[in-house]
């Protein structure tokens, strides 16, 4: 671990970085938006990305950050860091960018790297939680479950369930019980 970048040693640096940094750009877009001064290239109706992308890809990434960082804390084994961690991180920007993109792309690609993100997270969590025999799965779970809400909100934002806020209301949602069991804990 020493010859990885300081970047790198720590799941928090890069995502709570990035999430940061995404979260400052979406908002800046969201406004321009509104203002009128631009138009997003993405398939998401305006309002629709702006609650995305303040979910999973803002609030997502501080998931992400936090949970990478506190399974080596949890279950005493290394972090998550070096190549594997790049990756991990270059998979939640590429999902960014694919679905700012989303209008020029289609809805597939997009939606298979966003969720695809917090699938490989909560697997990568799994692994490390169950091998250590820790009593933190059910934090895991609950990335999962904010995958499938990620997922549920592309097929809302496609048309192709009945209720197209069920995903951000099921992510928003976890986001507070997440909040509730992490800060009782």
């Amino acid at each position: 671990m020493a010859a990885t970048h300081p970047f790198l040693r720590g799941g928090f640096r890069p995502f709570f970085f990035g999430g940061a940094a995404w979260g400052l750009i979406a908002l800046a877009l969201w406004i321009w938006t509104l203002a009128g001064e631009v138009s997003l290239p993405t398939a998401f109706e305006p309002l629709s990305w702006h609650r995305h992308e303040m979910l999973f890809g803002f609030v997502g990434a501080i998931v992400a950050g936090f949970l990478l960082t506190a399974i080596p804390n949890w279950t005493g084994r290394l972090p998550i860091a070096g190549p594997p961690l790049a990756s991990l991180f270059g998979l939640w920007l590429a999902a960014r960018i694919a679905v700012l993109f989303s209008g020029e792309i289609g809805r597939l690609i997009p939606a298979v790297l966003d969720v695809g993100f917090y699938l490989t997270l909560a697997l990568v969590g799994a692994r490390e939680v169950l091998q250590s025999k820790n009593r933190n799965l059910p934090i895991v779970g609950m990335v999962l479950l904010f995958g499938f809400a990620n997922a549920l909100d592309h097929a809302g934002a496609a048309g192709l369930i009945g209720n197209s806020d069920l995903g951000w209301m099921f992510a928003l949602s976890l986001v507070v019980l997440m909040i509730s069991l992490i800060g009782d804990g």
